[in-house]
């Protein structure tokens, strides 16, 4: 679930022609050195998720141990980042449809929309239906996608011909013009790495309990990071970066055949294909758990916590985030002059990456708060429960401070925008959500003696006060 939820295929077609035209050739030093403080919030993630699998993670931990306010927010930042996303990433999933078959997505906007929301109710159903399917599909989906990556990689690397020769200054500070071209490639690589989250929000339905949502999102950044640095590389030495600036929508396509003449290209286009189609599923399941959450806690209307009686899973939050993500759809894709959606996908990218800075940088401090008793117990402790994902949380601060001075109109309006409409329902919220906000704060050895009354698996988080009251939880285990 966390390698599918990063996406790896569709987050190069998608995020390469941004960064590239960001930082040009440096594009492996920024998404090497991205994964570092982003791998520090997953262990952030990790340790939170082992002492409360909640299906609302960041809004749940920041919440209990910051803010109610500010966990309020963490989530809706989620939630927006997921709508957006899925509102972008639909048509591109119609448009590598269509060129399996041979049909350019080229005048065939409305078709590729369609066929893309074809895959996004496919995906949808799969995901009411319940988590066990949802991971089974996930497996093959996924494997699949991995398979021709690695497969297409080792390929690459061994080719002859190439347009340039591998340079270790790719990795270092001089191809970079001045601070503003950092900034803008680390919120885009800030942005392709977001998604192996979802293991937070799976906790509930995690069989096993605390224990499951521990090192998957680990596994899915040093995974997908690995990809992106090896791709990096490939675009910087088969093709180079001008191919990239002058084809945006199908370099993709000129790397494939640049490797395999003829079949290559196809391929690639399969993998971007198949990961959209994953990535779908996975950005879908983190914004019903967070709603789900939400109107569990009653900070949203309690319909949002309803739970299918059979299913196990959140069929109205999924309804409305299904209807509202295929709106923003076809509201983007009625954009005058946004054809090929290049410019708004560029700004969506770069306002999701506000929000996702946000609430990263928030659970990692949520992190060591809860943890600051232990953090001088060992170096291990001191390092892994305290340096490193606070470091991660100072540098998705920086991004963020930086980056808001530098973003034109649209990304700001999507970013901060869409982060401020949460604040009207967590100050209604305070009125009906007496138990999220005056909630029992997270404490690591509650947690521990929780784990010795019940056997070393830790209560369910209804019985933890993961719940709002009606002790509804998601699992079909």
């Amino acid at each position: 679930m966390a390698v599918a939820g990063c996406g790896p295929a569709h987050t190069i077609a998608v995020t390469f022609p941004a960064l590239i035209a960001a930082v040009g050739v440096a594009g492996p030093a920024v998404l090497l050195y991205c994964a570092l403080p982003v791998a520090g919030i997953a262990l952030a993630f990790r340790h939170l998720g082992r002492l409360d699998p909640g299906a609302g993670a960041a809004y749940g931990w920041v919440g209990r141990s910051l803010h109610p306010f500010l966990g309020f927010l963490s989530g809706w930042a989620l939630v927006v980042c997921a709508i957006v996303f899925m509102a972008s990433a639909t048509r591109p999933a119609g448009a590598a449809t269509l060129s399996l078959f041979g049909t350019g997505p080229t005048g065939h906007t409305a078709l590729a929309t369609a066929v893309g929301a074809g895959w996004f109710l496919l995906m949808a159903g799969v995901v009411m239906y319940g988590i066990r399917i949802s991971a089974r599909a996930q497996s093959v989906i996924t494997g699949v996608q991995l398979v021709l990556l690695v497969a297409f990689a080792v390929a690459a690397l061994s080719q002859d011909g190439n347009v340039a020769e591998f340079s270790p200054s790719w990795f270092g500070f001089g191809h970079f013009d001045g601070q503003h071209q950092f900034m803008t490639g680390a919120l885009i690589a800030v942005f392709a790495y977001w998604g192996w989250d979802v293991t937070g929000n799976l906790g509930e339905e995690t069989r096993g309990g605390r224990p499951g949502p521990g090192t998957g999102g680990v596994i899915g950044i040093v995974t997908c990071s690995a990809l992106f640095v090896v791709f990096a590389l490939c675009v910087n030495i088969l093709v180079g970066t001008e191919v990239v600036r002058q084809n945006p929508d199908s370099f993709l396509t000129v790397l494939g055949d640049a490797v395999w003449p003829g079949r290559g290209g196809r391929l690639l286009v399969l993998a971007v294909l198949l990961s959209t189609v994953a990535t779908l599923q996975t950005t879908l399941i983190q914004a019903t758990r967070t709603l789900f959450a939400m109107g569990r806690d009653r900070t949203l209307p309690p319909a949002f916590g309803r739970v299918h009686p059979r299913r196990r899973t959140p069929w109205t939050a999924t309804l409305v985030v299904v209807c509202v993500a295929l709106a923003c759809t076809v509201a983007a894709g009625s954009v005058p002059g946004s054809g090929s959606g290049a410019l708004l996908l560029a700004d969506a990218v770069s306002g999701t990456g506000l929000l996702i800075c946000f609430y990263y940088g928030l659970t990692a401090f949520c992190a060591v708060a809860v943890h600051r008793r232990e953090l001088f117990s060992s170096v291990q402790n001191l390092l892994l429960v305290g340096l490193w994902p606070l470091g991660g949380g100072l540098f998705m601060v920086w991004i963020l401070i930086r980056s808001v001075t530098q973003l034109n109109g649209l990304a700001l309006g999507i970013g901060l925008g869409g982060l401020g409409l949460g604040i009207l329902p967590v100050l209604r919220s305070r009125r009906h959500a007496t138990v999220y906000h005056r909630r029992v704060p997270l404490d690591p050895g509650r947690a521990r003696a929780a784990d010795a009354a019940y056997g070393g698996t830790g209560p369910d988080p209804a019985s933890r006060g993961g719940c709002g009251g009606n002790g509804e939880l998601l699992t079909d285990f």
